[in-house]
């Protein structure tokens, strides 16, 4: 693990970027983008779901717990519901046949996972300043230069070159798309992973 900060953690592990980007256009093609929360900017695709339950990966368990503080208060406020990660361990069927599978099962031996989703940041879009109740896992598949992650007060690039990086998502952040492009990344909270 090399550590460019605090709070991004790259991790010993690649995976082939040509096959991560032909799986990512094979699942847009069984299955587009969710935007049925009607949210701004916000776009996800599960990979994984608690065994036997497809509501489980539909509305805003797709998008999870966070607080935020969305005024100049500055108070804290929490936004949707607490959802128990460590019961998503069914990887889809729809998508078995797909690179994201192999790279499922690897990640999955190393680290205990929770939800496992595609994100999409569009083009010219952020998210909110918030916080999340555990680390994640990104391994960015379609980005540019423009795509910026900000915890604290680092920002910091992570390339489409088959890195795997932990973020410490348990401080607030954001992740804006200052580019023309999708920013895709695979993105997995992960339940045994500790910051210093």
């Amino acid at each position: 693990m090399s550590q460019l900060s605090n709070d991004f953690h790259k991790q010993d592990i690649k995976f082939d970027i040509n096959k991560l980007k032909k799986a990512c256009d094979e699942v847009l093609k069984i299955k587009g983008f969710d935007t049925s929360l009607g949210i701004p900017h916000f776009a996800g695709i599960s990979l994984n779901q608690i065994p036997g339950d497809s509501d489980s990966i539909k509305g805003h368990n797709v998008r999870g717990i966070f607080w935020t503080k969305p005024d100049s208060t500055g108070k804290e406020v929490q936004r949707e519901q607490m959802i128990d990660e460590s019961k998503y361990t069914e990887f889809l069927d729809d998508f078995k046949n797909t690179y994201f599978k192999e790279v499922y099962d690897e990640l999955s031996r190393r680290y205990k996972l929770g939800r496992v989703r595609l994100l999409l940041k569009e083009p010219r879009s952020t998210l909110s300043w918030h916080r999340d109740p555990e680390p994640r896992l990104h391994i960015p598949i379609y980005t540019n230069p423009g795509a910026i992650m900000v915890v604290d007060t680092v920002a910091k690039h992570m390339p489409a070159d088959g890195s795997v990086w932990i973020t410490n998502n348990t401080k607030y952040h954001n992740a804006f798309n200052g580019g023309e492009e999708n920013r895709v990344h695979l993105v997995a909270c992960v339940l045994d992973y500790k910051f210093n």
